[in-house]
């Protein structure tokens, strides 16, 4: 007699149980493998990139892919308008949107949990200020936000970090505050009062580590937010400014060439697309790993 017989679980809700599991951790593998990837190549993009990303042929513009220069390499995935080749400037583009994702969430989430976290303990006027901000915020488009910040301050690589991190800490701060309004109740953290515990102890030791799966969870789905951000801004010309390559930018570039040079916009568009499935896979499996209300 099987386990799931034992327990009283009909065979059928069982197998589609095991299938469900099964899903779930190729999708997990899937997500590991494809972010492992795109980081090593992030990495090691100088030792990989087989030209430099910033290079200019005018001589070699639009070659298609597999164009093989009489020096050199071939240009596995074409070149650009401007004969830059287009596999080191998707690899290169690795970079600098992992940076800005991994920076701009560490970012919003020190803050969003900080603010979550006093906000929800504390309560009074303090969590008053914290919300109705938070309210104000959510209310104004965050690309809005993000396009008038770069248009007053000019677009640079710090500031689109911290215009994203603007953006997203909301997401963070309401989070956290649910999760400690319901943990602050818990009697643990009543007798961590009764025996004296400070306050800075009890959210540290208590209620933060609490939080923290559905912060990792929440992180993980922002990372692939704040990717998908960056090369928005970069599309319109108001993310990281050029020559550095960045898909957004690559995208943007091909939109006039679509018809002769299909490669141009394909290329940046296709990492751009693996990348946000890796994010997603992962998100969904570290939401198995870590939330106990979703391990069927």
């Amino acid at each position: 007699m099987s386990l799931a017989e034992a327990v009283g679980v009909p065979a059928r809700l069982s197998g589609r149980v095991g299938r469900t599991r099964a899903g779930r951790s190729k999708r997990g593998v899937i997500g590991v493998v494809i972010i492992g990837v795109v980081v090593m190549a992030a990495v090691f993009a100088d030792q990989i990139a087989p030209y430099d990303p910033i290079r200019t042929s005018l001589a070699d513009r639009l070659r298609p892919p597999g164009f093989t220069p009489e020096a050199g390499p071939a240009h596995l995935f074409g070149t650009d308008q401007l004969g830059r080749d287009l596999l080191s400037r998707v690899i290169h583009g690795a970079r600098i949107s992992l940076l800005v994702g991994f920076v701009s969430v560490a970012l919003a989430g020190a803050v969003g949990v900080g603010l979550g976290l006093t906000s929800g303990y504390y309560g009074g006027m303090w969590d008053q200020i914290t919300m109705r901000w938070v309210d104000v915020q959510l209310a104004f488009p965050s690309v809005v936000l993000a396009i008038a910040v770069l248009a007053i301050f000019g677009n640079s690589f710090i500031n689109v970090i911290v215009v994203l991190a603007m953006a997203s800490w909301v997401v963070y701060a309401r989070l956290v505050r649910g999760l400690t309004l319901s943990i602050r109740e818990k009697e643990y953290v009543e007798g961590a009062r009764a025996i004296g515990c400070r306050d800075s102890r009890i959210l540290a030791r208590y209620i933060l580590p609490n939080a923290l799966p559905a912060i990792v969870v929440i992180a993980t789905y922002q990372f692939a937010v704040m990717i998908i951000a960056e090369s928005g801004l970069s599309f319109l010309g108001l993310g990281v400014p050029p020559p550095a390559p960045t898909w957004g930018a690559g995208i943007n570039a091909g939109r006039d060439y679509l018809a002769q040079a299909w490669w141009v916009t394909t290329f940046p568009g296709l990492a751009l697309m693996i990348t946000i499935m890796g994010a997603t896979f992962l998100g969904d499996w570290a939401r198995e790993a870590l939330d106990p209300t979703v391990r069927v």
